[in-house]
């Protein structure tokens, strides 16, 4: 419970406890900008060793890691392809035209996952018509397919298709914790089909700000010049590291425990009447709800004044996301809220 309210709007709404503003406060630090904060670059080296990567730069979000990596790998003037329920088309401002001069083609994939087959049908021919494309993006966990996670088959495939047409890759893992704590398939092994990986800590792993993109040094080095134009180089900024730091050594493995809240909530509603859940489908820490007939913001409303907090994403979907600050009790008394509330 956060601020007297069981909060499942997102996994970004957790505060750091003790022990992460002990860590935080304790941080030995220096000036990144100059390359002398050792507790930023030990961030970065034990990141990097996680995802099988040479370099990595910590950066203040995952739209800043993103778009740094999209930058590093294209031109302007070339096509970058991903899903349309992508986070980098939907969420991230236009950034991939106003900063990297790119456009974008759309797949429509399953749960947020499209095919080699979709990725070979939407490559135009080499022609002065077209721009060309030059990278392939995938996001797993993907959020707006309700933190569904993709088959590692499907990605060697996917990303086997794109190196054959010469193109780069980028995974979008913003919640690739999740995806290796639900499958068993390590970061690492994920990130081994991509030049680039961004990874969040300030989602399911509880830390208040920052992500960081990994890859080759040569790629990093692009990276970190286009971090400096950008404005996300920062000076004593081990504060920060150090409590992303003590997420990534404490947070990782709890990550099951709102798994099986999340299944534990998508059950328990699946049984009210008037709404519509697809239990089966819940793979992470997220749900989606169809209200039914009953409006999704009027229904939150009245769900907040019972003390719970969940966003209305259409007018009549709720999204619920389990996270470190809700504990299994707290998922029973949800869905009474729930009862109550339909």
């Amino acid at each position: 419970m956060l601020n007297g309210k069981i909060d499942l709007r997102s996994d970004t709404i957790t505060q750091p406890d003790a022990a992460m503003r002990e860590a935080m406060a304790n941080a030995v630090v220096g000036d990144d900008v100059l390359g002398d904060d050792p507790t930023v670059q030990e961030l970065e080296r034990h990141t990097a060793e996680l995802l099988g990567k040479a370099a990595a730069a910590f950066v203040p979000s995952g739209t800043m890691a993103n778009q740094l990596a999209i930058r590093s790998l294209t031109r302007p003037g070339d096509a970058i392809v991903l899903d349309v329920n992508a986070h980098i088309h939907c969420y991230e401002a236009g950034a991939p035209a106003a900063l990297a001069g790119v456009q974008v083609s759309l797949l429509d994939g399953e749960r947020g996952q499209f095919t080699a087959g979709q990725l070979e049908a939407a490559l135009p021919p080499r022609d002065d018509h077209f721009a060309p494309p030059s990278l392939v993006c995938i996001e797993n966990t993907h959020n707006r397919g309700g933190g569904s996670v993709w088959p590692l088959e499907q990605i060697e495939s996917v990303t086997s298709t794109a190196r054959g047409h010469g193109l780069a890759l980028h995974l979008d893992g913003a919640r690739l914790w999740n995806a290796s704590a639900v499958s068993g398939v390590s970061e690492a092994e994920y990130a081994s089909h991509f030049d680039t990986v961004s990874v969040c800590f300030s989602k399911g792993l509880g830390a208040p700000v920052g992500s960081v993109l990994a890859g080759s040094a040569d790629v990093l080095a692009k990276a970190r010049f286009f971090r400096k134009q950008q404005g996300g180089a920062m000076r004593q900024v081990g504060i920060l590291a150090a409590a992303a730091a003590h997420a990534l050594e404490n947070n990782r493995a709890r990550l099951a425990d709102d798994h099986a809240n999340c299944r534990a909530l998508a059950n328990g509603l699946a049984k009210l009447p008037g709404l519509e859940v697809d239990a089966e489908g819940v793979e992470t820490n997220m749900v989606f709800i169809d209200t039914g007939e009953c409006d999704a913001a009027a229904l939150a409303k009245r769900l907040d004044e019972l003390g719970i907090r969940l966003l209305a994403i259409g007018q009549h979907t709720l999204r619920a996301v389990t996270n470190l600050t809700v504990t299994t009790e707290e998922i029973a008394q949800v869905i009474t809220a729930f009862e109550e509330s339909l």
